[in-house]
């Protein structure tokens, strides 16, 4: 059975501003409707992709060994990193502040490194394995991407049920900083990530002009 033509093998071409199909004989530069710049695919994305999930693994590090947050819980204080938190908030019976913690700071984060990796190495490998499951995964980052800033606001939330549970009170600290940096990051990388990259054949199959600008 013959597949369907690709845009690409018809000649066209979405605007990534208004959606407008453009016609890419003569290779124009802008679309005709909004005047945005045009690319058959996002440029130099992998390697901004793969730039920006770097920065946000560098900042990671010290996200987690630096402490993020100040307690003082009955009549004691200390500073917490991120694990060290959600283990005392466990250990003091809050185990609904502690999963959140751990959910917002910890699993979100490691989910994109995970899934935006995998993506990465499987398209540079021009890899044809399980592309529908990888396009969904990418849909799933695009998705919890809308939550992001949820990791920057869990200290804010979490001193508000602190207080309003009477158990003490909180303090944010310099690891909540990097910790931003690496929602950013992330944010970034996903948002650079070209997922139409997932479908496209090897160079040497088929679509040169479809990595050109990697």
């Amino acid at each position: 059975m013959t597949r369907p033509p690709t845009a690409g093998e018809l000649g066209l071409c979405l605007c990534h501003s208004c959606g407008l199909v453009c016609d890419m004989t003569g290779e124009p530069d802008h679309c005709p409707r909004c005047d945005a710049p045009l690319h058959r695919r996002k440029p130099d994305s992998l390697n901004r992709t793969w730039a920006y999930l770097l920065a946000a693994l560098a900042f990671y590090v010290p996200a987690n060994l630096l402490p993020v947050m100040n307690t003082m819980m009955l009549g004691s204080g200390a500073d917490s990193t991120i694990m060290s938190g959600v283990i005392e908030f466990w250990q003091h019976g809050a185990w609904d502040i502690a999963l959140i913690i751990f959910i917002a700071s910890i699993a979100v984060p490691g989910v994109k490194f995970v899934v935006l990796s995998l993506l990465l190495i499987t398209v540079q490998r021009g890899s044809a394995w399980a592309r529908p499951e990888r396009a969904k995964l990418y849909r799933f980052v695009e998705l919890i991407g809308y939550w992001s800033m949820l990791d920057v606001l869990v200290v804010a939330l979490v001193a508000a049920l602190v207080k309003f549970k009477a158990l003490g009170d909180i303090e944010p600290r310099v690891g909540i900083l990097f910790f931003g940096l690496v929602v950013v990051f992330t944010m970034l990388s996903a948002m650079s990530f070209d997922p139409r990259l997932i479908w496209d054949s090897p160079p040497a199959k088929e679509h040169p002009d479809a990595t050109r600008s990697h």
